[in-house]
């Protein structure tokens, strides 16, 4: 599959017989990242730590608050859904969005997760069983194959089928996971067009204004998480936030912290 962006390149110039030869050379480094301190400031007003990435595809530039904690990997928990969803579609345990998938008869911590289901209704509320199951059927040999090919964080699985993104080994950072919602709002992962697009369909949020925003949150091992993108006018800025959360009265700061740093960005 093509890079997301056309890497930039040195070149060497020589002119022979009037016309001019590019000879290329080594790709030229990705500009640094734009590290913004004064977001912090958005953490410290909601009582919580974290960091936040944004990656604009356009201008092939990454930002960051709180840089080293953005190169910091934890379990994706529930933002893995995102891939998973991917992989469940390319691997053909379901024929798409819309196909119920039994959650299993158990009791569940929260209620609307009861029931039989498509992806379609259960990534908004985050049911785990349902992807317990799709991942059951996927097995964790394909699940190597393809986060491999995903590029999706560290690509470790372990060998428990049913919490290895929940509790790890899989990890990600905000970065990588900014960069990887880049791929997939661009359809440039290694993957069919048809199943990019029925993932970007299925985590469609809001629209404001000229502004789509397309997200999923994540909650494990006391890591909170944030991550998607917005699109406007045809531009792409895909973000990613993590955070302490110790408690889940803290839920709701991932999105307000988020949106308040894409304010003040002027993304959305």
């Amino acid at each position: 599959m093509p890079a997301l962006v056309t890497r930039r390149t040195t070149a060497a110039l020589l002119t022979v017989g009037g016309a001019t030869l590019i000879f290329p050379g080594q790709p030229a480094r990705a500009a640094a990242p734009l590290v913004r301190a004064d977001l912090e400031a958005d953490f410290k007003e909601a009582g919580v730590v974290g960091t936040f990435a944004l990656f604009d595809i356009a201008a092939d530039q990454l930002t960051v608050v709180n840089k080293k904690r953005a190169e910091t990997q934890f379990a994706p928990a529930s933002t893995f859904k995102i891939p998973n969803s991917l992989i469940a579609l390319e691997t053909g345990v379901i024929k798409d969005e819309n196909e119920i998938v039994p959650y299993g008869g158990k009791p569940q911590p929260i209620k609307s997760w009861e029931k039989d289901m498509s992806i379609r209704d259960a990534i908004p509320i985050s049911a785990v069983p349902i992807y317990q199951e799709l991942a059951r059927r996927i097995g964790l040999e394909r699940y190597r194959m393809w986060l491999t090919r995903l590029d999706y964080g560290n690509k470790e699985t372990g060998g428990n089928i049913e919490t290895f993104w929940l509790d790890g080994p899989l990890a990600i950072s905000a970065i990588e996971e900014a960069k990887f919602n880049a791929r997939l709002a661009s359809g440039k992962l290694d993957a069919t067009p048809r199943a990019q697009a029925i993932v970007r369909e299925i985590i469609r949020l809001e629209s404001s204004g000229r502004a789509t925003l397309f997200g999923k949150t994540g909650w494990s091992q006391k890591i909170g998480w944030w991550s998607g993108w917005v699109e406007r006018e045809g531009k792409v800025h895909a973000f990613a936030l993590n955070m302490d959360m110790p408690t889940v009265t803290d839920a709701p700061k991932r999105v307000s912290v988020a949106k308040s740093i894409l304010a003040k960005l002027g993304v959305y």
